[in-house]
């Protein structure tokens, strides 16, 4: 009815992960966009958000060397490598994106619930100001950083806090392991199985959905005088 078209862009790094090397390695590249970054331009809103994936460690690590300036890095600190690929990102956003025609969100990290505020069977949110940041503070800061410094204005959707409070709102057995789904074997082993990353009940991802239109409405002219098509 309203002519809007909304497109979703897997990209968890923003910067592009290559997974087809001839040996098998798998190298993220720190200063290249994601490939899906040529069909970013034209938007009226981009939505973007990177996190949880850089900090994964072992076997779930997306990567297994970092590429830079030309060159191939084994180890590198996490701190330096977001900083790296966030500026590759600012970069892009800064000499792309035509203010005029275009809002940028990016949205601030979703947290998970472990350790003494695991989710797991709870119903009730947190009440009190005890639980702590269960993603690395400086990670936070370098994506702060990095947007107060860019020439674009980018709207930063303060998530984190507001959501923390939910562990009510996380835990699921609906989720794969080696992309099989064995629910049965979930259900009798709900404990092991609880999924403390992803929002499972509505409420809370709506919240997000309903600050950025909110913030859409006041401060954006340019997108309420037309039918935007959005960028996530």
């Amino acid at each position: 009815d309203y002519d809007l078209s909304v497109e979703f862009y897997w990209s968890p790094f923003l910067v592009q992960l290559d997974k087809y090397q001839a040996n098998g390695t798998k190298i993220l590249r720190l200063d290249q966009l994601e490939a899906s970054s040529m069909h970013w331009q034209g938007a009226d809103i981009m939505v973007f958000n990177t996190g949880h994936w850089w900090v994964h460690r072992g076997k779930l690590r997306a990567w297994d060397m970092f590429h830079y300036e030309g060159k191939l890095v084994e180890e590198m600190k996490i701190e330096s490598a977001l900083d790296m690929a966030m500026k590759a990102w600012a970069y892009w956003i800064d000499n792309n994106v035509d203010s005029t025609k275009t809002t940028v969100f990016f949205r601030s990290i979703s947290p998970e619930h472990k350790g003494k505020h695991w989710c797991y069977n709870e119903t009730k949110p947190i009440t009190d100001e005890s639980h702590e940041e269960s993603f690395p503070r400086p990670l936070m800061d370098i994506v702060e950083r990095t947007i107060r410094g860019m020439r674009m204005p980018v709207r930063f959707l303060n998530i984190t806090k507001l959501s923390q409070y939910r562990r009510d709102a996380h835990t699921s057995i609906f989720r794969t392991r080696a992309g099989k789904e064995l629910i049965e074997k979930k259900q009798k082993q709900a404990k092991s199985f609880a999924d403390c990353s992803h929002w499972c009940l509505p409420g809370l991802p709506d919240t997000w959905n309903r600050l950025m239109y909110a913030d859409m409405i006041l401060h954006s002219s340019k997108i309420c005088a037309g039918l935007p098509h959005v960028v996530v």
